[in-house]
């Protein structure tokens, strides 16, 4: 019977996006050899209870899954609660990944399921952590940069606003830049569905945003 957990997938302080995970004990030209090999195979080695194929999927695919889920959840402890919640989800189901996608929208697929599950609690959203204003460049003008930090603003309380599912296709399409089949994929929805919530999301983005232009 598969372990029900990885070393990588210690408590949450273990969490290996911030900070990293433990350090495998593996000698430099191992650990090389492994980063070199694509996700497929990496699977591959996981499901047949390699630890540190894992390990390079986590450590691969975490940034871009913590922002996924931190644009989703718009709270960073409960992004990170998500990603590490997938990952040991992904851990224990490995045994039935068989390429249909890639694991990165397999891994896509899991943490947005669990931000909408989350979502779909009732309970108040943070609305000022989704994302962080731009730096200020210094060159910028004061007025100038109030009115950007406060656009910023109005666009992530407008993307709070949303149904989730609006929400989940908006943030995959436009700030990952997933296709309309992946997001399907990730989504269990149909093209045609996930065409049809974006544009629903797009419009009630820029209809938020009117008074900014």
């Amino acid at each position: 019977m598969r372990n029900q957990t990885s070393p990588y997938l210690a408590p949450r302080t273990d969490l290996p996006i911030r900070p990293p995970p433990p350090v495998p004990a593996l000698d430099a030209t191992a650990e090389d050899a492994l980063s070199d090999l694509d996700d497929s195979v990496l699977a591959v080695r996981a499901r047949e209870d390699d630890d540190d194929a894992f390990a390079i999927l986590v450590n691969r695919h975490s940034s871009h899954l913590l922002a996924l889920a931190q644009h989703l959840l718009g709270n960073r402890a409960d992004a990170e609660d998500a990603v590490q919640e997938a990952f040991l989800s992904a851990w224990r189901q490995l045994p039935e990944f068989r390429h249909g996608a890639s694991f990165g929208t397999w891994m896509y697929r899991i943490v947005t399921n669990r931000c909408l599950n989350v979502l779909r609690r009732p309970r108040p959203v943070p609305l000022d952590t989704v994302a962080e204003p731009t730096a200020a460049d210094p060159r910028s003008s004061p007025p100038r940069v109030a009115e950007t930090d406060a656009a910023t603003t109005a666009l992530v309380e407008a993307l709070m606003e949303l149904r989730p599912e609006l929400r989940a296709c908006w943030v995959l399409r436009e700030l990952h830049g997933l296709h309309y089949n992946e997001i399907a994929h990730v989504l269990g929805a149909s093209e045609q569905t996930v065409r049809g919530r974006l544009s629903r999301a797009r419009r009630a983005l820029m209809e938020a945003m009117r008074p900014w232009r």
